[in-house]
């Protein structure tokens, strides 16, 4: 069903030209689901072929190799391995395994130095090649958010460097190689990924041909298949506070893998600066709230502070050991995993 979510050209907001039409084509898909493909991205298909072949020769390895890279070892920047089971969503485990990446930061960055959770170096596994696929991997597609971000600005009648100026000058950017293993799951996983919905401003996602992703629309929930050429975009949680509810941030999920073979996908989530208070945008009214309908039972409308205190709410559940250590300015000595 890959027309329910549309695809559109995001080529004119990368290269300067008329983007009149990108953005009338992004209002419309933020107004009724909040998710669609873009192509135009820019991002080189040779570059996420190499990143697919040395993901999945990683996820190959031993568990105890592996895990050589875990979690626990990244402290407050959050990076790392964890092993399938050992992501909670709503309190459940997801039937995934992954390794968390990010903004390469030096242990003298001034943030890093600080402490500040979520920045930090990444612990690069054995496996020559992957940390500059990887790294050339998160410049491309945050030039393509960069892109789509003024696009959406002009979607809402806003400047272009609305949300350059205001959040993501100096951006929070997380990336995350997920496997979705094709053996079968344990009973008490139900989901490749429990139903959501992602806490910054944009999520890109490439995704392998296996396919599994599922949006809950107005009419109920839609396949999200693969669609060659393109990345995957929605709004999160952010964006959907910063419009008021004009752009709903929209519940999704990953059905657990039966095809056979690994899954594999790239989410790279590109978020308000951790330390930015993000507010309203002037002049657009109030949308009725949503709370009671939304998986979590949460306003996204109605939390004080900083965007990195709303992000440490959250992933703080994904990760419960790791969340308190971090909060507490330490390191557990082990991640638990089911």
């Amino acid at each position: 069903m890959t027309d329910s979510l549309p695809i559109i050209d995001i080529q004119p907001l990368l290269e300067g030209g008329d983007a009149s039409a990108p953005a009338a084509q992004i209002r419309a898909a933020c107004r009724a689901h909040g998710f669609f493909y873009i192509r135009g991205h820019g991002v080189d298909a040779a570059l996420i072929a190499e990143l697919e072949r040395l993901s999945r020769a990683f996820f190959a390895q031993p568990e105890a190799w592996k895990l050589q890279w875990p979690m626990s070892a990244g402290g407050p920047a959050w990076r790392g391995y964890f092993k399938a089971g050992g992501e909670l969503t709503s309190g459940l485990p997801d039937w995934k395994e992954g390794l968390y990446l990010g903004s390469e930061l030096a242990p003298e960055h001034a943030l890093v130095r600080a402490g500040t959770p979520l920045h930090g170096p990444n612990l690069w596994p054995d496996l020559p090649g992957l940390k500059e696929a990887v790294l050339a991997y998160i410049e491309a597609v945050s030039r393509a958010a960069h892109a789509l971000l003024r696009g959406i600005a002009l979607s809402l009648e806003l400047p272009a460097d609305y949300f350059d100026a205001r959040y993501t000058a100096d951006p929070l950017i997380l990336f995350r190689i997920f496997n979705y293993p094709s053996r079968p799951a344990p009973s008490v996983a139900q989901w490749g990924v429990g139903e959501h919905t992602d806490y910054g401003l944009l999520t890109l996602l490439y995704q392998d041909p296996t396919g599994g992703l599922q949006v809950k629309t107005p009419a109920g929930w839609i396949e999200a298949p693969p669609v060659p050429g393109t990345l995957v975009c929605n709004i999160g949680d952010m964006l959907d506070r910063m419009t008021r509810g004009y752009y709903r941030s929209t519940p999704h999920r990953v059905r657990l893998n039966s095809s056979g073979r690994d899954r594999l996908s790239f989410p790279l989530f590109f978020d308000p600066n951790f330390a930015a208070r993000v507010q309203p945008i002037e002049g657009i009214p109030a949308a009725a709230d949503d709370r009671a309908s939304r998986w979590d039972g949460a306003s996204v409308h109605a939390f004080e502070g900083s965007y990195g205190d709303y992000l440490m709410a959250k992933v703080g559940k994904v990760f419960p050991e790791l969340g308190q250590a971090v909060l507490a300015g330490t390191a557990p000595p082990s991640i638990p995993v089911v």
